[in-house]
């Protein structure tokens, strides 16, 4: 605040709490000179939910002690720190390799929302799910069919057996055993069979994963109602 909103803000105060009024006129001089010292980089108001007038009406509502320069000092102080605690930095819009001009922004970018001019930049929440894909995203999955290209998927076939296989025969219109629950191994619908070996004391020693998936498994996933097959999912 400039020294003529201080003294705007100090007949707002007068008005409502008459104990602060200086009728010297060194007095009021005085008075005028330190809330510009104390409040001079404290804006009056700002686009964003901060006024000095509200804070100044709410201190005198629920205290009973003159007001003083820091009764404003403080509340700004709460609400700076308070909008930069909810900022997240986005991604300047300059070129990264001109690391000036990226610092620069950055900066500028949080004095503004430190000062009020500009709403914090909130990092975007997680999704649940495939509705937080973008729609041109979706459009282009329906087109191709999968994020993976045909090539990437051949090379990888060797690395994921399981993975392959089921593929393999959903292309063929087989039906999906990974769909459902291997009877065998309790392995749940999407996971790949385990080698379970039994103890003496018949519990399962041993759980590793199998290429190929157990024959009670096929037969089940059979012996579902006809449905239409779905592609795997895109892991």
């Amino acid at each position: 605040m400039d020294r003529r909103e201080i003294a705007a803000l100090l007949a707002y105060i007068g008005r409502l709490d008459p104990r602060t009024i200086r009728t010297d006129q060194g007095e009021a001089r005085d008075q005028l000179a330190q809330w510009h010292e104390l409040l001079g980089d404290v804006p009056m108001a700002t686009p964003h939910g901060w006024d000095a007038r509200v804070t100044v009406r709410r201190h005198i509502c629920t205290s009973p002690y003159q007001i003083l320069p820091a009764d404003v000092g403080r509340p700004w102080e709460s609400y700076r720190r308070d909008r930069l605690a909810r900022h997240s930095d986005p991604t300047p819009s300059v070129d990264p390799d001109d690391q000036a001009a990226w610092t620069a922004e950055l900066v500028g970018t949080r004095r503004a929302v430190a000062a009020g001019t500009a709403q914090p930049a909130q990092a975007r929440a997680i999704t649940n799910g495939r509705d937080g894909i973008d729609p041109r995203l979706k459009a282009r999955l329906r087109e191709i069919g999968s994020c993976i290209p045909p090539a990437a998927r051949a090379a990888l076939a060797p690395y994921r057996p399981a993975r392959a296989a089921r593929e393999a025969a959903v292309a063929q219109g087989l039906p999906d055993a990974l769909s459902v629950r291997c009877e065998w191994c309790l392995a749940q619908p999407g996971e790949p069979c385990r080698r379970r070996r039994i103890g003496l004391d018949g519990r399962a020693r041993g759980t590793a994963p199998r290429t190929t998936l157990h024959p009670c498994r096929l037969d089940l996933a059979a012996a579902q109602p006809n449905e239409q097959v779905q592609q795997p999912s895109i892991a």
